[in-house]
Parts: structure tokens; sequence; C-alpha cells
């Protein structure tokens, strides 16, 4: 297991931003592990939550309430590559963002929410790390409003912890 990274507080705007994500007791940034457990905590009917970097295909952090085979979890940081940067949406974002004005080399999906089955997954780009996507698996039950809302309110937190 990875030993948890710590940051410690040296001046007024890292105390503004310890006090934001971490409280004032302990004087670091919680792991990504813990970011993304209270973010499993948080999320309602919330089963499992993953950070994923795009450039390297990696799973960088998951936390489940059930344990899943490495295979299910690598096939996660994989198909959210493709998800994101598959040949398809690539074409249909530079399309959108031409038909839109939007310029800039930002990415133009920043969310995409997909329904399964049983299951409800949330997929973040986080905006500190462009290329970083946190991916929160729901049950299908889960209000998508209130699911939507609360990945949101973890979005820099989890992000903040890489």
């Amino acid at each position: 297991m990875r030993k948890p990274r710590r940051i410690w507080v040296v001046n007024q705007a890292d105390t503004d931003l310890h006090d934001r994500f971490v409280g004032q007791e302990s004087g670091r940034v919680m792991s990504l592990e813990n970011a993304l457990q209270t973010s499993i905590e948080t999320i309602p009917e919330c089963l499992a939550a993953g950070y994923i970097d795009m450039e390297s295909g990696m799973l960088l952090g998951v936390q489940t309430t059930e344990t899943q085979p490495d295979d299910v979890l690598e096939a996660l940081a994989t198909a959210t590559a493709d998800l994101f940067q598959g040949q398809s949406i690539s074409e249909i974002e530079a399309k959108f963002k031409a038909e839109s004005g939007h310029e800039g080399d930002g990415h133009y999906f920043q969310e995409i929410i997909v329904f399964s089955e049983n299951l409800l997954h949330v997929f973040m780009r986080t905006k500190m790390y462009p290329e970083h996507v946190i991916c929160y698996i729901c049950r299908k039950s889960a209000n998508p409003g209130m699911v939507l809302a609360k990945s949101k309110m973890n979005l820099e937190r989890v992000s903040a912890a890489v």
C-alpha cells in the first residue's frame, strides 16, 4: 500500500487550503485513498470510487465497498480513457467546440454520466489535472441529481490529494 503523502502548512494560503480540505487538527492533506473513501461515504448509494490518469492509462487510486477483481479495475481505467479521448468523442468534442465558439485548448466535455442496467456511473475531469478523471459508481436507485451534486462537492478535495 502506498504511503500517504504529507503536505505541511507553511503560510496563510496553505492554511486556507488546509482548513477547507482537511480541518485544523491533522496538518496535512488527506491521502488519495482516504479522500476516495470519504467520497464514497458522502455520495448517495456509492459503491466505488476510482481516480484515473488518462495520459498513463493508470488507475491511481480506488476504493470499493466490495472486493473487485484487478482486471475489472484496470478495465475501468482503459474504458475511461476511451470515453473521454476516443476518436469519435474527440471528433464530436471538436465540432461542439467549433459550433459554440469555445476557444482554447481546454476540453469541452467535463462530466459524463452513464446509466447501466443496475448502476449509475459518474465520470468527472478534475480542474486541477485535466487529464485526470474521478469515477463514482452508485446504485441505480440513487437520485442522479444528488449523486452529481455530491460528486462535484468532492471533486477538489480528491484531486488535491494527488
